[in-house]
């Protein structure tokens, strides 16, 4: 038995997610705090060739050939005495609702802003995301050895877009080409830029340290000692709480193609960043020291091993210290199960987990078992909660080109919905299969992903239906009323619970008005 507690080992974890708008190096930045991590050992996008051109958390075949993340990806690496679990999100807006589901089982977030565009929408919204589920943020200004807006203009923007108090813990020190490196405003040290990237540290005594002169051209030291001397006069002083609680974000400038600045984000997360918090149920908060094990799933993906067609749902541990083998209460369907193979993601590899403490997130492997939303207890028979199905934006019928295939078909598009990649309805009427998403881009996965790894051709054509809301009543007669006298637009999703498919948003309103017991619902939470 480990003499290590869950309080300590969870202490000793930051669990957190990269949100950005596509383009702004999300995908770069995490390739090099893996390399920081010792989790992989070449940069992928400066010496690999061919295949291995890819960051090594984009293994879908579809966004290698796009160069774009379209799920989500857990790396786990240790640095310093500390162990990161780093989920890389979505890149496209298409995707925001694998984005949600991931944040719910981070503790922190970075926020990678392009240093010449700013706040963008998805950066916008993927924010507001954080901010309902009070998700502290630390913003990293990247491409600074491009041509760049000016620092004290991107940090007006990050505090009046985003209603937060901006603290710089580095400050630049040019930009494009000009760009020599940052000063550390904390421990008030020079960062120089290699010619080959990476940073070299000179400790100096403050901004007025004649060593400075060695090293800086005298016009761009005078602006420093300016600039820096403004930041730090303008801008709050970093407060810990205030940062926890959502209210401040701490911001480094730097070039993660560069691998300049990466160092000091990920010393700052490991010193300022929460360690795993409690998680709320349906009875309690569960506080990750407690001893018991308890979890959620908050991802399901099938066939990430095509030659094993597996499936592995993610979870985050919540409390307790787990160790393989043990088994836990799947509370959905009141039955015990032995997590027998759980693993651990180190970038592309991965491991067995012997065990797993508070903040990690495991993989465990199933056979269509485990769902989104799913929690796992050892004793305890409680819910966590916060994990929502959004009503789609897009709503196709599928087309079926082989009507022999209608059973792969449906095994297919059900896996699918599980993970989180689509929303699949089944009409009553008829059978015939209608799914939603949110952007185009899912579809184009969809379809993809269908004949890649199920050997099923489809093609997709526009349903006759703008919407979809789950629909619920505590009376039984008046739901099932609904039902009868709507069967052309009424069908069943993917856990068999009744949906209303609306022609357009007079209709909903209609039936709304006409079935007043009845809920007419555009979110569903994963039960």
């Amino acid at each position: 038995m480990s003499a290590i507690r869950p309080a300590d080992a969870a202490a000793r974890r930051r669990t957190f997610a990269i949100i950005s708008h596509p383009d702004a190096g999300k995908t770069t930045l995490t390739e090099k705090l893996l390399l920081l991590g010792g989790a992989i050992h070449l940069a992928g996008e400066v010496k690999a060739k061919g295949e291995r051109r890819r960051a090594r958390s984009d293994w879908m075949k579809i966004e290698q050939e796009r160069g774009i993340s379209v799920t989500t990806s857990v790396m786990t690496f240790e640095r310093d005495g500390m162990t990161y679990n780093l989920l890389d999100t979505p890149g496209h807006e298409d995707f925001s609702e694998d984005t949600y589901r991931t944040l719910t089982a981070v503790d922190s977030a970075v926020m990678v802003v392009d240093a010449a565009r700013g706040i963008e929408a998805q950066t916008l919204k993927l924010f507001e995301v954080c901010r309902l589920r009070d998700i502290p943020i630390t913003t990293f200004v990247n491409k600074m050895d491009r041509e760049s807006r000016d620092p004290f203009e991107i940090m007006d923007e990050v505090a009046e877009t985003l209603a937060l108090d901006v603290t710089p813990l580095s400050w630049p020190i040019g930009m494009g080409r000009n760009f020599l490196g940052c000063y550390d405003l904390v421990n008030d040290r020079l960062i120089l830029m290699k010619p080959d990237g990476g940073g070299e540290l000179i400790d100096v005594t403050g901004l007025d340290d004649p060593v400075l002169a060695d090293h800086i051209p005298e016009d761009r030291l005078e602006t420093l000692r300016e600039e820096a001397a403004l930041a730090r006069e303008a801008c709050p002083p970093f407060d810990e709480e205030a940062y926890r609680a959502g209210h401040l974000t701490p911001v480094f400038f730097g070039s993660a193609l560069r691998n300049f600045g990466v160092a000091e984000l990920l010393s700052g997360i490991g010193k300022n960043a929460p360690a795993p918090r409690a998680q709320e149920s349906d009875k309690r908060d569960i506080e990750p020291g407690e001893e018991k094990v308890t979890g959620f799933v908050f991802k399901v993906q099938a066939n990430m091993d095509p030659k094993h067609r597996d499936r592995i749902a993610f979870m985050r541990i919540c409390s307790g210290r787990f160790s393989r083998g043990m088994k836990l209460n799947h509370i959905r369907t009141g039955k015990q199960m032995a997590v027998h193979n759980p693993i651990l993601f180190f970038a592309e590899t991965r491991e067995l987990a012997d065990e797993a403490w508070p903040g990690d997130i495991i993989g465990v492997p199933n056979h269509g078992t485990l769902r989104v939303g799913d929690t796992l207890s050892e004793t305890e028979l409680l819910r966590f909660v916060g994990i929502p199905n959004f009503a789609p934006e897009i709503l196709r019928r599928v087309r079926l080109d082989d009507p022999m295939k209608s059973k792969h078909l449906g095994r297919a598009l059900v896996s699918l919905a599980e993970e989180g990649v689509t929303q699949v309805f089944k009409r009553m009427l008829g059978g015939d299969w209608i799914v939603g998403v949110v952007g185009q881009l899912q579809l184009d996965v969809l379809v993809t992903r269908v004949e890649q790894e199920y050997g099923v051709k489809i093609g997709l054509e526009p349903a006759p239906f703008e919407t979809a809301r789950w629909v619920y009543s505590s009376n039984k007669a008046d739901l099932d009323k609904l039902i009868g006298s709507n069967n052309s637009a009424m069908a069943e999703d993917g856990d068999g619970e009744p949906v209303f498919l609306a022609r357009n948003a007079w209709e909903l309103n209609y039936q709304t008005e006409q079935n007043p017991s009845v809920q007419f619902s555009a979110t569903k939470e994963r039960a």
